[in-house]
């Protein structure tokens, strides 16, 4: 498999060091002119990707790097901002180059490189034969396509278990190797959250995976999801609450219910990111070519298709039309909503255990009215504004 040209390393360490302390380094090739043939070829090397180099570091003015407001580079403290603004955050899941580029002209915010490139691109069953050289080889693809959003690259099964040492090679090699911003890591066992606050510790930011995770298909049975009881639910609240003690800046909810994804999302003091966990979390997550060949006939404009669904999908999210009842599948029962509600109140949560009397109060007079899609939709905004942020 192909590797980036070892003079990327070198040279982003020298930039990245020069530009950390605020000086000007005197180039490396004026004291050793054997670089410079390594230098050309980085640079030769970078002329494939999308990415300005200005928009690496996501440092400088709109003016200063050539980019008007809305096109630049998403950073950790861009989220941050738009989760204090209550702002709903997008992130989709890219496996390469094509698909890298459509989700980047729709204006996403977040990109996944998931391990689930295992199941879509790979066909296998599950997520957990992938390797950490084949994510990588998924990563450099992504990141050349695209531009604007933080790219997130998942840490596959087996990188990462073993010890918090081997965590932090792994998270390493994803963020040098594969170029990514940040990397994810599934669970909130004690070693899983103490592997996220190793790789925090040496400079690296982790989004947390709780609720379905994956990867421990083998111990929870099959793609189960998780949350549909008092004492799984408090489960996932607490993994989550961990997670963001070890240092995470967001953390991933997957196949849980509505009333314990807002009782999440409501405890802790970063985003949270929905998939099938109901419209109450910080965020949400579901060819294009620049050029057609002479040869090519066009039968059918499908990256338009592709552009215009990922559009619509952006606008829904953000406008939190999406996801809407018919979307959020998981439930927990009434008695146990209650039940998790006094629970979480009786350890202090508070608010989550508001979020969950709102939202199973919501859910059950949406069930008992006659147009389900417009009544949530018209209340999401109100709950979100006040618990989800």
């Amino acid at each position: 498999m192909m590797m980036p040209p070892p003079s990327v390393c070198h040279q982003s360490a020298q930039v990245h060091a020069t530009r950390i302390a605020g000086t000007t380094a005197t180039p490396a090739t004026t004291k050793m002119p054997w670089l410079q043939p390594l230098f050309r070829q980085q640079a030769s090397w970078r002329l494939l990707s999308n990415a300005p180099e200005t928009t690496v570091y996501g440092g400088g003015s709109a003016a200063a790097n050539g980019q008007d407001q809305a096109r630049r580079r998403v950073t950790l403290t861009t989220l941050r901002g738009k989760y204090r603004r209550g702002e709903p955050m997008t992130m989709v899941t890219a496996y390469d180059y094509s698909s890298a580029v459509h989700v980047d002209s729709a204006g996403m915010d977040l990109i996944l490189v998931g391990d689930s490139a295992s199941m879509v691109a790979h066909g296998h069953d599950n997520t957990l034969p992938i390797s950490l050289d084949l994510i990588l080889h998924h990563c450099r693809a992504v990141v050349r396509g695209a531009q604007r959003p933080l790219i997130v690259g998942d840490l596959p099964f087996g990188s990462y278990e073993s010890s918090p040492v081997q965590a932090v090679e792994s998270a390493v090699r994803i963020i040098k190797e594969g170029g990514v911003d940040a990397v994810k890591l599934e669970g909130g066992a004690p070693s899983r959250v103490s592997a996220a606050k190793a790789i925090v510790d040496a400079g690296i930011a982790v989004m947390g995976h709780v609720g379905l995770t994956p990867q421990a298909i083998s111990a929870l049975g099959g793609f189960r999801a998780q949350g549909k009881t008092i004492d799984s639910a408090l489960k996932v609240v607490e993994a989550a609450l961990a997670l963001q003690e070890a240092g995470c800046f967001a953390v991933v909810l997957e196949c849980v219910p509505a009333p314990v994804a807002a009782a999440a999302t409501a405890a802790l003091h970063i985003p949270t990111i929905g998939i099938g966990a109901g419209p109450l979390c910080s965020g949400q997550s579901p060819d294009h070519s620049k050029v057609t060949p002479k040869f090519c006939k066009q039968f059918a404009n499908v990256g338009a298709i592709i552009s215009e669904a990922l559009t619509e999908y952006k606008h829904e999210v953000e406008g939190r039309a999406f996801p809407g009842p018919r979307y959020t599948p998981y439930k927990i029962s009434a008695a146990d909503a209650q039940g998790f509600a006094k629970l979480l109140q009786n350890i202090g949560l508070n608010r989550a255990a508001d979020a969950v009397v709102a939202v199973a109060d919501n859910e059950r007079n949406i069930a008992a009215g006659g147009n389900k899609e417009a009544e949530i939709n018209g209340t999401n905004g109100t709950l979100s504004t006040q618990l989800a942020v």
